[in-house]
């Protein structure tokens, strides 16, 4: 049976995501059903799915045993039930702004001797390792994303479970290996947990050594001026687009104010056009 979270469980993950280890795990929060249907939509989907495009390092050859499928939105309810859900929505308000954006939403399938990923933080953090990327004085002050990772099966230290270095997120730095391997640890969890963890921890998926697939459903959160990952306003079905909820709305950030065409520049651009055509 799916959990039931409260108020003060959500409490409890805003404090550890803004002054404790970075990470929070909700255990169960999704129910069988719901594991299976998301699972189901992932294996039909996952022939057509590209590898995975970010961190898989040296591990080229093995790149096609790491599948991504992107824009779940559009490929079931159970997604669109997943990526709003509750403790996401009132957990990362506090943290990323109340009209917090998506920047993406898809799933990670690892299949049987899958590599695993670099160390590495996530968008839009992840050319840190270069700082000319950024602007000066870039640092771990305030946060400018937040993930969130959905459980489709047992993870463990054999399949690969998820690794991370608790507190990492406030150094600001991008990860080196060594340092990583010294510090991190791996979480554990039941298929249908829910981990929410701050863009700038140390972070990986391992390897997967087992004989069977270790899937997951990815969100990427951002504040509402943080550009997304995914042109999601682009690519969501009209369908699911006039079904959504006023939460799914602020996700795909259909509400915000900006950018805009003020009046003096709708007007300059029309003169401009109308000078041009002359």
């Amino acid at each position: 049976m799916a959990r039931q979270l409260t108020k003060k469980d959500c409490d409890t993950a805003i404090g550890n995501l803004l002054e404790g280890p970075g990470y929070h795990l909700f255990e169960s929060v999704f129910d069988a059903e719901e594991v299976a249907e998301a699972n189901r939509i992932i294996h039909h989907f996952s022939d057509q799915a590209s590898g995975a495009t970010h961190f898989h390092g040296a591990h080229a050859d093995k790149i096609h045993l790491q599948r991504r499928v992107w824009n779940l939105l559009n490929k079931g309810q159970v997604f669109v039930d997943m990526v709003q859900h509750p403790a996401v929505m009132q957990v990362f308000a506090k943290i990323l702004g109340r009209q917090f954006i998506l920047g993406s939403f898809a799933a990670n399938r690892l299949l049987p001797g899958a590599p695993g990923q670099e160390p590495h933080i996530d968008y839009p953090y992840w050319d840190m390792h270069d700082l000319d990327e950024f602007p000066a004085g870039i640092n771990a002050g305030f946060h400018m994303n937040c993930q969130s990772l959905i459980s489709l099966h047992e993870f463990t230290p054999e399949n690969g479970a998820t690794a991370l270095v608790p507190g990492s997120q406030k150094r600001g730095l991008y990860p080196q290996a060594d340092h990583f391997a010294a510090e991190a640890i791996q979480l554990c969890c039941p298929p249908g947990s829910l981990l929410l963890f701050t863009g700038l921890i140390w972070h990986c998926s391992m390897p997967n050594n087992s004989a069977a697939e270790r899937t997951s459903v990815l969100g990427q959160y951002l504040p509402k001026f943080v550009k997304p990952m995914e042109d999601l306003q682009a690519s969501i079905d009209p369908a699911v687009e006039a079904a959504a909820s006023p939460a799914l709305r602020q996700l795909l950030g259909l509400d915000l104010r900006y950018p805009e065409l003020l009046e003096e520049a709708e007007a300059g651009n029309a003169e401009g056009r109308s000078a041009a055509k002359g």
